[in-house]
């Protein structure tokens, strides 16, 4: 099985070394690059990305990554900010680490996406209302029509179709789609729901909040 790729993108030499240095080391092929719009040519496993760009918005950055593709996204920031990590996640990155971070605390980062992203599904098409998830293919259909989603997008929306009419907390979905490596918090679910919601339209109903505790998926809106 080839190693996983892994492209990270930083101006700054000393970090793109670090990174190489340790997550080759932990067993994964490394490109390093400062230009930021590589990875339009990068068949890369996950994208390290450093938010804070001279050049380009890192937001902006991250939004036109998600507009051609699914690929995991680790954030990379100098900000302790929660509002900075939340508007992360809301352009469609999957996890973020705060520098100077600990080596080893990345590479468990890394290996969490990559797990969660590359681990297969076995189980049976569901189907709830409108809404068919293809567990094979890592797809979600809405009144036959593909949805376009991301990987945490996809992920939440089949955790709540594979149980139908009951409640997931935030703190379940959070360790069930983040793994329980993630220190992030929980309105980090809040944002996607309300992602998913914008992409199911006319049946964003469908989507129950359950004040204080978390989240329910019904048949209809």
């Amino acid at each position: 099985m080839p190693k996983p790729l892994i492209l990270c993108i930083d101006t700054q030499q000393p970090i793109l070394d670090l990174l190489s240095t340790s997550l080759s080391t932990s067993g994964y092929n490394v490109r390093t690059t400062c230009a930021p719009l590589e990875f339009v040519n990068s068949n890369a496993d996950l994208i390290i990305l450093d938010i804070q760009l001279p050049d380009i918005n890192g937001l902006e950055l991250i939004k036109t990554i998600r507009s051609i593709s699914t690929v995991p996204i680790l954030v990379l920031t100098e900000s302790t900010e929660e509002a900075d990590a939340v508007l992360a996640f809301e352009y469609g990155a999957d996890d973020y680490v705060t520098k100077p971070f600990s080596t080893r605390e990345l590479v468990s980062r890394v290996r969490a996406i990559l797990r969660r992203s590359s681990t297969g599904n076995l189980d049976d098409k569901i189907k709830v209302g409108p809404i068919m998830i293809d567990s094979e293919n890592y797809e979600a259909f809405r009144n036959g029509e593909k949805m376009i989603l991301t990987l945490k997008e996809y992920e939440l929306l089949k955790a709540l179709a594979s149980s139908p009419g009951r409640v997931l907390s935030r703190d379940f979905l959070l360790d069930r789609i983040w793994g329980h490596e993630f220190y992030g918090e929980t309105r980090t679910v809040d944002v996607h729901i309300r992602h998913i919601r914008q992409k199911l339209g006319d049946d964003a109903g469908m989507i129950e909040t359950v004040r204080g505790v978390g989240y329910k998926l019904t048949a209809t809106a």
